[in-house]
């Protein structure tokens, strides 16, 4: 039978592994939002009209969003302990980067019109992750007193 620091170690071990897992997935959607934004300006912006690369670049622009927001949410899992919020928090931004920005690259280059219902069901996601980043953070001001 493990003591309870043992366990406490092994604990603080599989938080570590899931923090530097959403960090590093929150990372590559930043370089991706990087690439795709350069790509927008220097190679789309004369492809696609003025309303396509608007769209385009609305999907970037809440990528990046996203991609920090996955960045934070890890890094307060390092800070606040592990919790399934923040868990939950990192991947429902990652769902909504897909689906939102995801929908709108595919409504502005390919003109996938289908898409289109697709786009607020990213937006849900992001509340959703946002909501949870809110949760954790005020359950812990509950526990100092506060």
């Amino acid at each position: 039978m493990m003591d309870m620091k043992t366990v406490d170690i092994l604990r603080e071990g599989r938080n570590a592994i899931v923090q530097r897992k959403y960090a590093g997935i929150g990372a590559i959607v930043m370089l991706l939002a990087v690439a795709f934004g350069a790509f927008g300006a220097h190679i789309l912006k004369e492809r696609i009209g003025e309303s396509a690369i608007g769209t385009f670049e609305t999907g970037v622009h809440y990528q990046m969003i996203h991609g920090i927001a996955m960045l934070v949410a890890a890094l307060f899992s390092g800070k606040w302990g592990e919790s399934r919020r923040l868990l939950w928090s990192g991947r429902l931004f990652l769902i909504g980067v897909i689906l939102f920005s995801g929908s709108l690259y595919g409504l502005s280059t390919l003109d996938f019109r289908w898409l289109g219902p697709v786009t607020p069901l990213g937006g849900v996601a992001f509340l959703g992750g946002w909501l949870l980043l809110a949760l954790e953070a005020w359950k812990g001001t509950s526990r100092a007193g506060a």
